[in-house]
């Protein structure tokens, strides 16, 4: 099966549609995949429930769809760089799930490996336990989570062979392994496609099963969310 299309609005060209529960990878604006995002919000679909580690900020990454209006509820970890978040959360026209970073790694991941629920410690005796099946195990008191299942995964990697095998680089490889896992139909973008066979089998990270669709995105922006500089001695 050919999974390269030749452009990001290609890949979701008769994927995406209104309403669709959609995750998103990457780790602050570190590995989100921009030219994705950005099809996304030209293919204009509305009332999206989308899983991301965080919501971008104020005109980049998920931050577009937030100034787009195509969001209607995030499901979220940690949302403090966006301003426009917090006034459309404030202002009662966005919903917000907020889930612990590691309980929402632990919804992907689980989604994608099967398992429907799962019982975790973290958020016992606090608002995200509310509603919530409480047990016991050992004498602790464990909540029991939900796993997360996204009609599409947008998914950023740094490289890909033809069948989809993926390598990350870095930072990038935080939730966007788990991201592509869990959705029922992945699309990658990458930097780089090569040769099947150019990567050694320790060096993927993740295999093709998991991949549906990529598009290659050599020149992707990168902006930094915060430069922090060291000062020399005398500057």
């Amino acid at each position: 099966m050919k999974k390269l299309f030749p452009s990001a609005a290609a890949a979701l060209k008769g994927v995406v549609s209104d309403g669709q529960l959609i995750a998103v990878g990457g780790f602050g604006l570190c590995g989100i995949p921009e030219a994705l995002i950005d099809a996304l919000r030209d293919s204009e679909v509305q009332n999206l429930t989308v899983i991301s580690n965080n919501a971008g900020v104020d005109g980049f990454g998920l931050g577009k769809l937030l100034e787009s209006r195509q969001i209607k509820k995030m499901i979220a970890s940690y949302v403090g760089e966006n301003k426009e978040f917090e006034r459309q959360f404030l202002a009662g026209e966005l919903e917000l799930e907020f889930t612990p970073q590691g309980t929402l790694a632990e919804k992907l991941r689980a989604g994608g490996s099967g398992i429907p629920a799962f019982f975790t410690k973290t958020g016992v005796g606090t608002l995200v336990a509310e509603g919530k099946e409480l047990r016991e195990f050992d004498g602790e008191t464990y909540v029991m989570e939900r796993s997360l299942l996204p009609e599409v995964s947008l998914v950023k990697a740094w490289r890909a062979d033809p069948s989809g095998n993926l390598q990350f680089r870095l930072t990038a490889r935080n939730f966007n392994p788990a991201v592509a896992m869990a959705g029922k139909l992945c699309i990658v973008e990458v930097e780089e496609m090569v040769e099947l066979g150019a990567m050694e089998p320790d060096q993927v990270h993740l295999p093709g099963v998991y991949v549906h669709r990529i598009v290659c995105n050599p020149t992707p922006e990168k902006r930094i969310e915060k430069r922090t500089i060291t000062e020399t001695a005398g500057a």
